[in-house]
């Protein structure tokens, strides 16, 4: 066996933390780091075309397809969960949404056992890395950050149906949801730049790859962490390589991977490994607890009318032109993410916060293995925020290339699912305004028999899905079910390691988890170079952040 490579840092995991981590980290000519990707290099089309969502999530090679176990919750359905397999990893594959989450959740972090994590003081780790084209630098947005962040350009016109129906229920529109107060509807931002997907592959570890000093190791795939005593030295890969760490490692390998990781190393709740044949290194009984995850249940309207993205003989003309604007100009519908409009609304008005995100789709519902419709409708999605619903990742097997076994518990919490409920009769409401009135548009899901509260649960339990946001399974804090820490993000008991992933969130965010992951990625590097942290953001007047805080 040759001899193990050997750094001043090992990050574990190349997706949207990791990659982001690694780049900052090898800003300084006197470290060395490598980092590990278990997939391959983010070349794919699929991966590159911002419309090609679908077809990235479906494509084997880039996807772990990790899936949950049967959930009672769910009517007994085993529930997908996508994980990128690639530099970039989920972040190769998602929708591309740049949505930071509702300013509060910070707060929430910050009183709820994580000190320092508050929004004031997260609000300049999110700006760090913006490069935003559309609004000027402000205590909101930056401006010379690596990662560019945009409007779709010329989106579909049902976008503005979409926007006029909800005016006309009275909601407000919001014209930054990266704002002061994300409340309302309009227009979202998206991690796309030049009709190109922008991951922080992309944005941060390609020109940061060309140093000498950072190593970028693909098809590496960890099978756990070398400890000496109770420290954290290297990782064995699966097929026996070794890269040890003179430092750190830090794990980025995401909600479902970092826990796996560690509990494949013997770190988590002691009764488990040993059950699981593995030596216990340190008995951390929060492990692979808490997990988490949005769920959401469409409703879905056909039509005849030729307006919303998709194949058909009507629609023949305008794809072959929106093909060749891609081709040539990169440009049209194949360089937006489909998701452009976007609201977050309250199902309760005696709620403090918008409890559902309504994402709005202008297309139907694939029912094909095509990575477009065929014909034509429109949808929208309402994704429940803030489940109370929790649940675990816990090991199959002692063998690390077994999937984990993921069981989120999903709507097990009984209040879990009313906030669905409630949506599904606010978009049937939308779609029957005047706004839609001229595509006579036909629902086609749930149906219009299904009206009762009890139909509509069963529907929910029927078809949700989650919309592959999971968090919290190494979640930071300070009581004795806490996995990090949130000063330093360092593994309690365990010496030379660290998480900087979504699995630190302490709560899910009220949102889309990639830009959050970003931040928890920038805080992370100034935590292991001994940076002080950024200034805290001073909010003005109209932030609600800024209200809960007074």
């Amino acid at each position: 066996m040759p001899d193990p490579l050997t750094f001043d840092y090992v990050v574990v995991g190349g997706g949207t933390a990791g990659a982001a981590l690694a780049a900052r980290l090898a800003e300084g000519s006197n470290r060395t780091i490598c980092l590990l990707e278990a997939g391959g290099k983010d070349n794919h089309p699929f991966i590159k075309v911002p419309a090609g969502v679908a077809a990235a999530i479906g494509t084997k090679k880039l996807n772990w397809r990790f899936e949950t176990v049967p959930q009672p919750g769910m009517n007994g359905r085993r529930i997908g969960v996508p994980r990128g397999r690639v530099l970039g990893g989920s972040g190769s594959i998602n929708g591309m949404v740049y949505f930071r989450g509702h300013p509060t959740d910070f707060d929430d972090w910050s009183d709820n056992g994580a000190p320092g994590w508050s929004y004031a003081e997260v609000l300049p780790y999110f700006t760090r890395s913006e490069n935003n084209a559309d609004f000027p630098a402000s205590v909101f947005h930056g401006k010379g950050g690596p990662i560019g962040v945009s409007y779709v350009r010329n989106p579909n016109r049902l976008n503005y149906e979409f926007q006029e129906a909800l005016g006309s229920m009275q909601y407000r529109f919001c014209p930054d949801f990266n704002g002061a107060n994300s409340e309302g509807y309009g227009f979202r931002q998206g991690l796309i730049r030049g009709g190109i997907r922008e991951s922080t592959a992309r944005s941060m570890l390609a020109p940061a790859a060309k140093r000498p000093n950072l190593h970028v190791l693909t098809d590496a795939w960890a099978a756990r962490i070398l400890m000496d005593g109770r420290r954290a030295i290297g990782i064995e890969l699966v097929d026996g390589r070794r890269v040890m760490a003179r430092g750190e490692v830090i794990l980025s390998a995401g909600t479902v991977q970092s826990p796996q990781l560690m509990l494949l190393s013997g770190i988590g709740p002691g009764a488990h490994l040993q059950d699981m044949g593995i030596g216990v290194a340190h008995d951390l009984p929060g492990v692979g607890r808490n997990y988490h995850d949005h769920v959401a249940s469409p409703l879905h309207m056909e039509t005849d009318v030729a307006t919303s993205y998709g194949v058909s003989w009507k629609a023949l003309p305008r794809g072959m032109w929106n093909v060749l604007q891609y081709l040539f100009a990169r440009k049209g519908p194949f360089a937006g993410n489909v998701f452009e409009s976007v609201a977050f609304l309250r199902t309760d008005p005696s709620l403090d916060r918008p409890d559902v995100q309504f994402v709005f789709q202008p297309a139907k519902r694939l029912t094909t293995k095509l990575p477009l419709p065929v014909g034509h409708g429109y949808a929208l999605s309402p994704v429940a925020l803030y489940p109370k619903s929790r649940g675990t990742l816990t090991l199959a097997s002692p063998d690390p290339r077994a999937a984990p076994l993921i069981d989120p518990q999903l709507l097990s919490v009984a209040s879990d699912i009313d906030p669905l409920v409630r949506a599904l009769k606010i978009a049937r409401r939308v779609f029957a305004t005047p706004s839609f009135a001229h595509y006579h548009g036909v629902e086609v899901a749930p149906g219009p028999a299904v009206t009762a509260d009890a139909d509509l649960e069963n529907y929910i339990r029927n078809t949700g899905y989650t919309v592959h946001h999971p968090v919290s399974t190494c979640r930071m804090g300070l009581d004795d079910q806490a996995v990090t820490d949130p000063h330093t993000l360092k593994v309690h008991g365990i010496e030379g390691l660290r998480v900087a992933d979504a699995s630190v969130f302490p709560s899910i965010v009220g949102g889309n988890t990639n830009a959050p992951t970003v931040m928890v990625a920038e805080r992370a590097a100034d935590f292991i170079l001994g940076r002080p942290a950024l200034p805290a953001a001073v909010l003005p007047p109209e932030s609600v952040a800024r209200k809960k805080a007074a």
